[in-house]
């Protein structure tokens, strides 16, 4: 009779255990490993659709300058760096630029453009070929900064010197792989 009894309780046994807790591990650790390049998969997505709000302002003050031939920017050469405050710190071509077009539309009490990850741009406003050989082309670690070349279009992650028209490529350091390069053609 106490064998009938011990056959009649009900219960798991600790291979059943075991083997459960085994499978929501590695369940789990599937989830913990996905997470962080599905996170990094969306700022790189957003950062490409602040690359072409960029694309879209720059074509917006060139329509507005009559396609100005001395560059992008009044200055061929420009650096930005931080807020676009309205006031009259904001000197240089580069953050009146920001101002007037990158942010507007947006609430003037924070007047910011920043990367997902909350640091903000910087701009990068030069003239011609920019690629691999350049010193300060965008290579390993995120600088946050927003390469514009002037009179270049995009060739893969460089931008390629282009000798007629008003046109200019964007190339910005993603931080999931590579260079994103965007160009007005």
């Amino acid at each position: 009779m106490a064998k009938n009894n011990i056959k009649s309780k009900k219960g798991f046994t600790i291979i059943e255990v075991v083997l459960v807790l085994a499978i929501a591990g590695l369940i789990f650790l599937m989830v913990f490993v996905a997470l962080p390049a599905l996170q990094r998969s969306q700022r790189d997505t957003a950062r490409r659709n602040d690359m072409s709000r960029v694309d879209t302002s720059l074509i917006q003050y060139q329509t507005n300058n009559q396609n100005n031939t001395k560059g992008v920017l009044p200055e061929n050469s420009a650096t930005w760096t931080g807020t676009a405050t309205f006031d009259s710190s904001c000197t240089s071509s580069a953050c009146k630029f920001v101002q007037r077009y990158m942010n507007s539309g947006t609430d003037s009490s924070k007047n910011e453009f920043k990367d997902p990850d909350g640091t903000y741009y910087n701009l990068n406003i030069g003239t011609g070929a920019f690629g691999v050989a350049d010193t300060n082309y965008p290579k390993g670690a995120m600088d946050h900064t927003i390469y514009i070349r002037t009179g270049a279009k995009c060739d893969g992650e460089e931008a390629v010197a282009e000798t007629a028209g008003n046109h200019f490529a964007i190339l910005y350091r993603l931080e999931g792989a590579g260079v994103y390069c965007i160009d007005d053609q």
